[in-house]
């Protein structure tokens, strides 16, 4: 069964992010996820998805200052004591809304840094994050990111490379985020990836490529390769994380075969 989560932090952004809760059960998304909830409250996130039928799919520890253009910090070996402090922050926005899966993002490295060092550090964090993740019934996933289009210098932006760092940490709770878009950029034959990748894989996300507008704008072909990710039998989450090209709704025909067809009643 192909279930999709709404970004919240790319879908109906002409509202308020609260308000996007409402909006996404509205349209039909059993789930969401987003960047980043630090702006308002846990209490605050957590009624909103609970008053609107929502499970809450995925959302970053704090990743440092995102205007600015900052993409996370796990590896950077001066702020491990920052990393540490988000870590504990996210888990209490986790606990309050339910969400089991957390995204560390390792950052952009340097160019004249010590990748060895930055490596070192991005297990040492990552093994005592995922400890104390385990005890809340979490699991952290670790994505490549493109470095070619989107995020130039970002710590990692291919599987092999990722996977490398998730068998050095040596934790059952650290899985690879597998996001489609990305992934074509960087590696391609995506579907074989899935495949072999599968038991590996703790989140996927998915937009069209070029210009990560909705699935199924571009080369990728999502109506087989949605279908064809279920088929062998992932039952997670699928992360809606793209930019319209003219609206959300406006663009959201693609998802229709796997939104619900009414809105599930509020919880009170």
């Amino acid at each position: 069964m192909i279930r999709l989560a709404a970004n919240l932090s790319m879908l109906f952004t002409d509202l308020p992010f609260l308000d996007r809760f409402a909006a996404a059960a509205d349209a039909g998304f059993a789930a969401v996820e987003f960047v980043s909830p630090y702006g308002e409250s846990a209490d605050d996130v957590a009624s909103a998805a609970e008053q609107n039928g929502l499970a809450v799919a995925l959302f970053n520890l704090p990743a440092g200052d995102w205007a600015a253009g900052e993409r996370g910090f796990a590896a950077d070996p001066a702020r491990a004591d920052e990393f540490s402090r988000g870590v504990t922050l996210a888990l209490d926005y986790a606990r309050a809304t339910g969400c089991t899966t957390l995204h560390a993002m390792a950052g952009k490295i340097p160019a004249d840094a010590d990748r060895a060092e930055w490596t070192r550090a991005l297990v040492a964090g990552l093994r005592d994050a995922a400890d104390r993740a385990a005890e809340a019934g979490v699991t952290l996933v670790l994505e490549p990111i493109n470095t070619r289009v989107d995020v130039p210098g970002y710590f990692y932006d291919r599987s092999d490379a990722v996977l490398t760092v998730i068998d050095a940490v040596a934790r059952d709770n650290v899985k690879l985020l597998f996001d489609v878009y990305h992934l074509q950029i960087s590696e391609g034959d995506v579907a074989r990836s899935i495949e072999r990748l599968l038991p590996r894989i703790g989140h996927i996300q998915i937009a069209g490529n070029p210009g990560r507008h909705e699935p199924g704008t571009g080369e990728i072909d999502y109506v087989w390769l949605l279908p064809h990710i279920d088929s062998l039998g992932y039952g997670g989450w699928i992360g809606c994380e793209y930019v319209p090209a003219a609206g959300t709704l406006a663009g959201l025909g693609w998802a229709r075969p796997y939104l619900r067809t009414a809105r599930t009643a509020p919880t009170v």
